[in-house]
């Protein structure tokens, strides 16, 4: 598996093609550019002269351009952000290999994210302002913020299933790891357990019933990399932000057309993209609710997801399947910690908009792990 060693940040990036506010937590705000530098647009062939290019989006990490050729054809153009890697080629290389493979097997351009390569062959042209990229627009294509019935919950996870199967005999090993060790939940602990021992910010002592609770169930929560490690689950091509506004849907007929933001597509398991779509899309309230009597698990969406991802990947082991409901909670309890571990250690690392935010993003995840117990979401083996 390769590395990425020099990555700084764990940054998830506004997806190509997609009209989105920036969701990703990590966020910071940065006033973009009206127009790229002109050695920019010319790195890149658009098969024909350049009639208009104007921002495009509401992302606040990747400055986005949508381009549109004299020919009428229309391109994304980002810049990516230095908070995501400094390794752009071994990003770039990881999109370009997952996007060629599924290429393969589709016969709707638009059911892939499709890149246009620079003049100079690579798959992105840097300068000095940064490195930039250009997508082929899907055309007529919309992004959802908000599920709107229950079918479109199905649709969400089967977008995410359906890309999961289309990359099944893919070498995972082969890509990048965009962000090392994203998912080891164990070291998430290690690295919680030093920021309680520092208690650097003083605030320790009025989270110990938080604290106690995760550390209660540290065991279980090392169960998935425990598992790997001993290869007893397949390491899969997995898209590690599986959000609604991570589809493209066909703007006449809803039914989904392609996962975008590729940007953390790495190795990692299976049950680690449907365990962060259930801490996303099945819980009731938002993720820094302060009422907790507002914040449920909806075994109902929770079931939607479920066939909708299984349907769409049938070749899930009996062994994933049976360990879905596990990986939803050990993907609540590493966000859990990781947002108390911020709290601990003074805020440092995930955007916040007022003082105990990320406590009350704690709160919530510790909520949906309670619900998820009553419901039945144990380690059994």
């Amino acid at each position: 598996m390769k590395k990425c060693t020099k990555t700084k940040a764990e940054i998830l990036s506004e997806a190509a093609g997609a009209l989105k506010p920036e969701t990703g937590l990590e966020a910071e705000k940065t006033a973009p550019a009206s127009v790229p530098p002109s050695g920019v647009l010319d790195a890149f062939d658009f098969g024909g002269a350049i009639r208009d290019c104007h921002p495009f989006g509401n992302g606040h990490i990747n400055t986005t351009f949508l381009v549109t050729a004299d020919t009428g054809s229309r391109y994304i153009l980002q810049k990516i952000s230095d908070l995501l890697t400094t390794d752009a080629e071994g990003l770039m290389n990881n999109i370009a290999a997952v996007t060629r493979h599924i290429q393969k097997k589709e016969s709707d351009p638009r059911r892939v994210l499709s890149i246009l390569p620079a003049r100079d062959g690579r798959y992105f042209f840097q300068d000095v302002t940064g490195n930039w990229r250009v997508y082929r627009y899907v055309e007529n294509s919309v992004c959802m913020e908000q599920a709107q019935n229950e079918g479109d919950l199905y649709r969400i996870a089967f977008a995410f299933g359906r890309f999961m199967e289309q990359l099944k005999d893919f070498p995972a090993e082969e890509l990048m790891e965009v962000i090392p060790d994203f998912h080891n939940t164990p070291m998430r602990y290690r690295k919680f357990r030093q920021a309680v021992e520092k208690d650097i910010a003083g605030r320790r002592s009025s989270v110990e019933s938080e604290i106690g609770f995760l550390l209660k169930r540290e065991e279980e929560a090392g169960v998935l990399q425990r598992m790997r490690e001993r290869g007893e689950l397949p390491v899969r091509v997995t898209h590690n932000d599986t959000k609604l506004n991570n589809i493209l849907f066909d703007a006449d007929s809803g039914e989904p057309l392609c996962v975008i933001d590729l940007d953390t597509v790495m190795p990692g398991l299976s049950l680690y993209d449907f365990g962060d779509l259930i801490r996303y899309g099945a819980s009731t309230a938002a993720e820094d609710e302060k009422d907790l009597s507002r914040v449920h698990l909806d075994l109902s969406r929770y079931e939607l997801f479920r066939k909708g991802f299984t349907d769409a990947c049938p070749d899930l082991t009996k062994t994933e399947t049976e360990l879905l409901p596990v990986g939803a909670k050990v993907i609540t309890l590493e966000q859990a910690v990781r947002f108390l571990t911020d709290y601990l250690e003074g805020d440092v690392y995930y955007k916040t908009d007022y003082a105990g935010q990320n406590l009350d993003r704690t709160r919530t995840q510790i909520r949906l792990v309670s619900e998820m117990e009553k419901a039945g979401f144990y380690w059994k083996y």
